[in-house]
């Protein structure tokens, strides 16, 4: 159970169980037919156990994959990384992840597309409470935990982040680990800053009294994770892609104006207790500290120009970072067929 604690002993256990349940599969299991008598397409759908992926789980959850006619079972994994080499691999037929993972693989000649929106970037930086450290400048020479090298975060991190502050990672102590280890190295001191996502940013700022110094998302949004299927999947399955986007969307929409209840039905994915005690004594609801890293967030089905210019930049980014050996035309892996029916 995770539950939080006055001391540092037991946040530290809490955050150890974090780190196990952001590796460990929830809901793997394909659930059964909805009773309607129809046949219904098994489709496979890899997430990661972030924020960013609420409308995937919520999706499956509140059981919309089953209204819109899919049989789903849901595979989790550890980086977009593992997902998108899972998808070209054919065991996953969809994913919702990082958009930079399209890049990587399309740069390489694998046949992948972006098919729908999912989330805008809102990765933070993290100090402690009473930290020195007031803004990025002051990272200078400072240990800062991040994703590992050539991620979304690492990219943002490096492109964006440092870039404004006159600092590249060079000038940094990086500690690259997940973010459930990174929050967990704040707490215990062995790093002086953190960058990272939801719900690991409401989950320290209730039970460690994190401070955030700067938020990506204000700055700077970005189209971060999106869906994604092979151009194979596109061929011969593009009704089940489509059912598949049907019931994200309506899992966005959920997500938009019901976010307690939505909390409520994807806060086990996040942590396995009811209550966390906070650092100023008491205690807080978990779904509420769930309600609020959904409500930080901007999900969106769709995809616009100018986010497209805007993972053109990143692309670009990539690039210069020497993440990718050559230039990628974003418009040439982007498929918005769905998007343009649903907005005849």
């Amino acid at each position: 159970m995770i539950k939080g604690t006055r001391s540092l002993k037991g946040f530290m256990i809490g955050l150890l169980v974090i780190a196990m349940l952001a590796v460990t599969a929830c809901g793997n299991d394909a659930k059964q037919g909805s009773g309607d008598g129809k046949a219904k397409t098994d489709f496979v759908v890899g997430y990661l156990n972030v924020m960013d992926d609420a409308q995937a789980m919520l999706a499956y959850e509140a059981n919309l994959y089953e209204k819109h006619g899919l049989n789903v079972k849901m595979q989790q994994f550890k980086s977009g990384t593992d997902l998108i080499k899972a998808m070209v691999g054919k065991q996953v037929d969809a994913g919702v992840l990082g958009f930079t993972n399209a890049v990587s693989w399309a740069s390489k000649g694998a046949g992948v597309k972006v098919v729908g929106g999912a989330q805008l970037g809102f990765h933070s930086v993290l100090v402690k409470d009473g930290s020195p450290i007031a803004k990025v400048e002051d990272l200078k020479g400072k240990k800062l935990a991040s994703q590992g090298q050539g991620s979304t975060a690492d990219i943002v991190l490096n492109g964006v982040v440092l870039k404004e502050a006159g600092l590249t990672s060079k000038d940094l102590q990086m500690v690259y680990v997940d973010p459930g280890q990174a929050i967990q190295s704040l707490a215990s001191g062995a790093v002086d800053a953190a960058f990272v996502f939801e719900p690991y940013d409401s989950i320290a700022t209730h039970t460690l009294g994190a401070k955030q110094i700067y938020e990506v998302g204000k700055v700077w949004p970005f189209p971060c994770m999106v869906v994604i299927t092979t151009e194979d999947n596109l061929k011969n399955k593009r009704e089940a892609v489509n059912q598949l986007l049907d019931a994200q969307k309506e899992a966005i929409e959920m997500l938009q104006q019901d976010p307690k209840k939505s909390a409520g039905l994807i806060m086990k994915h996040f942590v396995d207790s009811d209550t966390m005690t906070s650092h100023h004594g008491g205690t807080v609801e978990s779904v509420d500290v769930i309600k609020q890293a959904i409500e930080t967030q901007v999900f969106n089905w769709d995809i616009t120009p100018d986010q497209v210019t805007r993972m053109q930049e990143i692309s670009d980014m990539m690039k210069e970072q020497g993440v990718l050996e050559k230039d990628v035309k974003v418009a040439d892996i982007i498929d918005l067929s769905w998007q343009d029916q649903m907005k005849k």
